[in-house]
């Protein structure tokens, strides 16, 4: 099978997927725990718009701004002809709909733009990103099977991505060369809500990347996930800090040209210094900000209370959030909400969101909430005889997400989807599938935290999970406790065996 070509051909399809072995009572007692907990959580929001489409309707209000960059600030209408201009290079350079384009350069609005044209001409997108040395982005484009990279810059900053592209026989063209073409004029290409839309890189454990494929259904559910929870409106800003390889960069570049607000790009050298991000948000008029929280702390540790008084949320993810942290941001930041966001990539990024209050922190380990709009979620606990059980609040199992979040597994990587997704045995789903996260929650009861309803708390990965002298622990646990002393900023827990005698 060739690596290049449309993307479906080298996706596992759903009959090839494995079943979860769930007794028939505990399939039943699974649905109905998620729903008694509330883990599932169904609403009727627009999947069907491409972004593009949406970026078009605002651009009739003539100056609008949709994005701000180094470069200066770029109107809808602005946006809307660039990203057109480049369909027209895209479909010039011979790109099919359901192939891969590759995008390199640094956070851009030129980057936002070629997300849109990819849309547009009905490819799918992966993101190439500039601090990657060569080797990387050789494996990148070579497996996700990309014939183009549309790069944005020139010079020594993208030397690595014009190698690594000439390694993996993909052809580089620059996005300046868009400039002189018209418009392309067709409508957006997409001929179902399950069409693959991106495919991001994770790290793999044979040392090999994969390439997760997500649909165009998930990531528009995903944006509207964070519009809803974070009560987001035409008047928000949005900081676009991550490096384009994370998945979380995608809602940051797309989730407020829904609603005609702003994303501001944040270059590196800002984002980085904790003064002059405090200097941008406020100048610039950012309300959301999404950080790890190490670069929270460090936030912190420069910030006067009661700073920042336009940011209206400060989003921790990537990391686990130690609760002495939240503490420090409650204090210093009322008016600033804090969510802890959770989520995989192979699930178009978070599943879950929750606001942490003061009566999470008297917890080791803060809640990472409830399900984000239509997805399922269910804790389960593999028995003895390999098959699986519900968990019920209080018990420790494994976290399973189902729902239109949960993407197409692997690209090219058959025997590593088979590993991690499953047909769905829970019922209708707008996927089919099921992904095992291979992380450890436990369900918490109503008031067991800040929440008066059920929530998940995160425990660690499955395999952190050991028994010393016959008794299990979860190392991730022990680490929150330590984390807990003020004097202790990070902590690692390992095991190690020692012979007897």
């Amino acid at each position: 099978m060739s690596a290049r070509g449309p993307a479906v051909d080298r996706l596992l399809p759903l009959a090839g997927l494995p079943a979860l072995d769930v007794p028939a009572a505990e399939l039943e007692r699974a649905r109905e725990l998620a729903v008694r907990h509330g883990m599932t959580r169904e609403a009727d929001v627009d999947l069907a718009d491409p972004v593009i489409a949406r970026v078009e309707r605002f651009a009739a209000e003539g100056d609008r701004p949709a994005v701000s960059d180094g470069d200066g600030v770029l109107s809808y209408a602005g946006l809307a002809e660039r990203a057109r201009r480049l369909a027209a290079l895209l479909r010039e350079e011979g790109v099919e709909p359901g192939t891969v384009v590759g995008v390199g350069g640094p956070r851009s609005a030129s980057v936002i733009a070629a997300f849109l044209a990819i849309e547009l001409v009905g490819a799918l997108y992966v993101p190439a990103d500039e601090t990657w040395p060569a080797g990387r982005v050789r494996d990148v484009l070579g497996q996700a099977g990309a014939s183009v990279l549309l790069l944005d810059g020139a010079g020594a900053d993208v030397a690595a991505l014009r190698e690594g592209a000439a390694e993996a026989g993909c052809r580089v063209v620059s996005a300046t060369a868009a400039d002189g073409l018209a418009p392309w004029p067709g409508e957006p290409r997409l001929d179902g809500l399950d069409q693959p839309r991106y495919v991001l890189f994770t790290s793999g454990s044979t040392g090999r990347p994969k390439g997760a494929v997500v649909e165009h259904q998930g990531m528009v559910n995903h944006l509207w996930a964070k519009i809803v929870d974070l009560e987001l409106t035409g008047a928000d800003v949005v900081a676009f800090t991550a490096p384009l390889g994370f998945d979380i960069s995608i809602w940051q570049m797309l989730c407020p040209l829904l609603l005609g607000g702003r994303v501001d790009v944040v270059d590196d050298e800002t984002g980085h210094d904790p003064v002059a991000f405090a200097r941008a948000v406020d100048e610039r008029g950012i309300t959301i900000v999404e950080l790890v929280p190490t670069m929270v702390r460090h936030l912190l540790d420069d910030l006067a209370p009661g700073s920042l008084p336009g940011m209206r949320w400060m989003i921790a993810t990537g990391e686990e959030l130690p609760a002495e942290l939240s503490r420090r941001w409650l204090d210093a930041m009322p008016h600033a909400r804090l969510l802890n966001a959770y989520g995989p990539t192979e699930c178009s990024d978070d599943v879950t969101h929750h606001t942490v209050t003061a009566g999470d922190l008297r917890l080791l380990r803060l809640p990472i909430g409830t399900p984000v709009v239509n997805a399922r979620l269910y804790v389960l606990r593999e028995e003895d005889d390999g098959t699986w059980a519900a968990c019920d609040a209080g018990e420790t199992g494994e976290l399973f997400v189902g729902g239109v979040v949960v993407g197409r597994g692997y690209l090219g990587n058959d025997e590593r989807t088979r590993e991690a997704f499953y047909r769905d045995p829970f019922g209708d789903s707008p996927t089919g599938r099921l992904y095992r996260t291979g992380d450890a929650v436990r369900l918490l009861g109503p008031g067991e935290g800040g929440e008066d309803r059920p929530t998940l708390q995160y425990l660690g990965r499955v395999d952190r999970q050991v028994k010393i002298a016959g008794v299990r622990m979860e190392l991730g646990e022990i680490e929150a406790v330590l984390q807990r002393h003020p004097s202790v900023g990070a902590a690692a827990v390992v095991v190690h065996e020692y012979p007897a005698g």
